[in-house]
């Protein structure tokens, strides 16, 4: 009964790695997924005692600068931003973070070496994710506070290794001395607490939260991950950036273009722009990107963010473990 012992002091407020560097009640994290993870969002989940990410991927910086305010007035918690840095403006976020005093960003799709330094100078809390132990190890040489180690799993852009979360977090967990964050396939809280046993100290969460009232997407975009059965996903495009996206029109498309043997400059103009944003914001869900995780079979429908923290919270305590060996 050790799990819902911990689980249950670590809810009075007892702390552990994650919640004493974030300042937070629970260590759960919000991923800050594009298209999603607006103000609304990042504020609830913050202010229900976990640590809200806004989505910087999908913003212009103009953009960003507004969902940071109305994050601050809709919150008096600590929030962060998550900064994929694939994508353009990264200097003006960087300037943006800096100026408006976020506490903790997250970065990825790129060397946590480019922003690492610059950020903890002015105090911020830097958090890298990573798909492998490889690259958990370069960024604890980079000087990040904590890791992300995402599983294959995942929805969105997705490491190359296609190692699955329940392998990653024990071997990520054996190499590293910082704080270590589970990521990938997490949606309830048995998987919570399955990705604590395994070694981290904390967890990130994805596709649940962008199934909530609060997220920023298209509501036909949420009812197509509560539709999403097992085998909806699939992990495709790695020559450009690999992403997990549900199988839809757009999908076939690339399928089509594989058998045809397309080159990667034919897969970039069959990509275009803003395909992401059609399927996930304007829900498109015949020629849009419709990125979601391989949990999506297991959310059976939208709901606010204090609901989905109660379900969390609810299902850890009345967990029931005995093995006996």
């Amino acid at each position: 009964m050790f799990i819902s012992y911990f689980w249950a002091n670590l809810s009075k407020k007892m702390t552990n790695n994650i919640t004493n560097l974030f300042k937070i009640k629970y260590p759960i994290v919000q991923g800050g997924m594009i298209w999603n993870s607006g103000w609304r969002l990042a504020s609830a989940v913050s202010n229900c005692g976990g640590l809200g990410l806004l989505g910087a991927g999908s913003m212009y910086p103009d953009v960003l600068k507004e969902h940071i305010k109305k994050c601050k007035l809709a919150t008096d918690k600590p929030f962060g931003v998550n900064l994929p840095m694939l994508y353009p403006d990264i200097d003006q976020h960087i300037k943006t973070i800096i100026e408006e005093k976020i506490p903790v960003v997250f970065t990825s799709a790129g060397n946590p070496k480019t922003w690492t330094e610059t950020l903890k100078k002015e105090g911020i809390i830097v958090v890298h994710v990573v798909s492998s132990a490889k690259f958990a190890l370069k960024s604890q040489e980079a000087g990040v506070d904590a890791v992300v180690a995402e599983g294959f799993e995942a929805g969105g852009h997705n490491g190359r290794e296609e190692t699955t979360t329940f392998c990653l977090i024990p071997d990520v967990k054996r190499k590293i001395e910082i704080p270590l964050i589970a990521a990938g396939g997490i949606g309830t809280g048995r998987q919570i607490l399955a990705a604590m046993v395994l070694g981290a100290d904390g967890v990130q969460i994805g596709s649940r939260f962008a199934a909530t009232f609060e997220s920023s997407s298209h509501d036909l975009f949420k009812q197509e991950i509560v539709k999403a059965e097992e085998g909806a996903t699939v992990l495709t495009l790695k020559e450009l950036a690999p992403v997990r996206l549900i199988k839809n029109s757009f999908y076939e498309e690339i399928q089509n273009a594989y058998s045809n043997c397309a080159t990667k400059e034919d897969l970039i103009n069959l990509l275009g722009r803003a395909r992401a944003k059609r399927g996930m914001f304007e829900g498109d869900l015949i020629n849009g990107e419709i990125e979601i995780g391989q949990v999506s079979s297991l959310i059976d429908d939208v709901k606010s963010v204090k609901s989905v923290f109660e379900e969390f919270v609810n299902e850890i305590h009345n967990f029931n473990f005995d093995f006996k060996i």
